[in-house]
C-alpha cells in the first residue's frame, strides 16, 4: 500500500522505520509543526521530521489538520492508507475519508482501557499489571474506532513509563506493520469496541505530577515512575523545584519511622515519610544542578532545622 505516515515524538520513531522496511511505501509523513523547546526554547525539528528527512520524506505540518492546503496536498499525494502514531492531534472526518483504507492507529493500551494521550503513565500510575498496544480504525470520537490487533505487555515493578513505553513502541511497531498486511491482503478486519472497560488517560501535567507526601507509599512510587521522564515528578524543598526520579518503598521491618513529608538523610540513603511508610530517594535534581544521587544532594543541605519537603 501507499502510505502517509503520522507521528510527532521518538515513540513513533521505531513504527515509521519498521513501514520504510515493510513491503509497503511511505511517500510522506504528517507531523506536528515545529515549536521551542528546551531551556534556551530554540526551534527545532521532532524526531519524525528528523527521520523523514533522511530518507528525503516529504513532510507535511500543517497547523491544523483541517486547512484546506494541507486536506487537498493529502489528496493529491493520494495514499491509500495513513498509519499514525502519537501524532498529537484530533483527526476530521473530512481528512478521515481521503485514504481508501482510512487511518489506522497504534496506540499504547489495550483498548477500551486508557483512552486518550497518556495511557502508559496512567496505567503505571493506577498500578495496572498488564498493558498493551492496539491498532485500530480511526473514527471522529477519541480513540474508539473498531480494533484490528492488540497485543499485551507486562507492567514490571520498577517500570517508568519511559521503559515501558520503550518496548510497547518496537513490538507496536511490529503490530502495525501486521495489521497494513492483513488490511491488504483481506484477511483482517475490525471489530468494534466493547461498550464495558472504557477508561480515559488525559495528559498528566507538571502540576498532576507534583507528589503529595500524604499519599501511601505505594501511590508516591506509582506517581513518580508514571511521571519519568515526563513531566518529571517534583517537590518542594525550601521553596525550590526539587525534580525526582524513581524511589524504593522502604521495608516496613526497617525503616525508619516519619511523618509525611519528614526527611531522613543517613550517609548513602535518604528516606521521606509518606502516608504510610517512607520511601528511600534515588536520583533527584534542584533547580538549576545536575542530576545526583539522593545522599549527595542531602550532604550540601544546610539547615538549623528538621529537614522537610514543602
Amino acid at each position: 500500500m501507499r502510505l502517509v505516515f503520522a507521528g510527532t515524538p521518538q515513540t513513533a520513531v521505531p513504527a515509521l522505520d519498521a513501514l520504510l522496511t515493510s513491503r509497503h511505501e511511505v511517500v510522506a509523513v504528517v507531523t506536528r509543526p515545529d515549536k521551542p523547546a528546551g531551556r534556551g526554547q530554540k526551534v527545532g525539528s521532532n524526531p519524525v521530521a528528523q527521520r523523514a528527512a533522511v530518507e528525503g520524506l516529504e513532510v507535511l505540518a500543517p497547523a491544523r489538520v483541517r486547512d484546506p492546503a494541507f486536506q487537498d496536498r493529502l489528496r493529491q499525494i493520494a495514499p491509500d492508507c495513513c498509519p499514525m502514531v502519537a501524532y498529537g492531534a484530533l483527526i476530521p472526518q473530512a481528512a478521515l475519508d481521503i485514504p481508501p483504507y482510512g487511518w489506522v492507529n497504534l496506540h499504547f493500551s489495550v483498548l477500551p482501557a486508557w483512552r486518550g494521550a497518556a495511557p502508559v503513565q496512567h496505567a503505571i500510575l493506577h498500578g495496572d499489571d498488564v498493558t498493551g498496544a492496539s491498532t485500530f480504525q480511526v473514527v471522529a470520537e477519541l480513540d474508539a474506532g473498531p480494533v484490528y490487533g492488540v497485543l499485551t505487555e507486562q507492567v514490571r515493578p520498577r517500570d517508568t513509563s519511559g521503559d515501558l513505553l520503550e518496548r510497547l513502541a518496537y513490538s507496536g511497531a511490529e503490530l502495525l506493520v501486521a495489521t497494513l498486511d492483513g488490511i491488504q491482503d483481506g484477511k483482517l478486519h475490525a471489530i468494534p469496541q466493547p461498550a464495558e472497560g472504557v477508561s480515559f488517560a488525559p495528559k498528566i501535567t507538571p502540576a498532576d505530577a507534583r507528589v503529595d507526601w500524604k499519599l501511601p507509599a505505594l501511590a508516591v512510587d506509582r506517581l513518580i515512575r508514571a511521571c519519568t521522564p515526563d513531566p518529571g515528578a517534583w517537590t518542594e524543598y525550601e521553596g525550590a523545584r526539587l525534580k525526582l526520579g524513581p524511589v524504593s518503598v522502604a521495608d516496613p521491618a526497617t525503616g525508619p519511622a516519619l511523618a509525611p513529608g519528614d526527611l531522613l538523610a543517613e550517609r548513602h540513603a535518604v528516606y521521606a515519610g509518606t502516608g504510610s511508610r517512607p520511601v528511600r530517594l534515588g536520583e533527584v535534581q534542584a533547580e538549576g544542578k545536575r542530576l545526583m544521587a539522593a545522599s549527595d544532594w542531602a550532604r550540601g543541605l544546610r539547615s538549623d532545622g528538621p529537614l522537610r519537603f514543602g
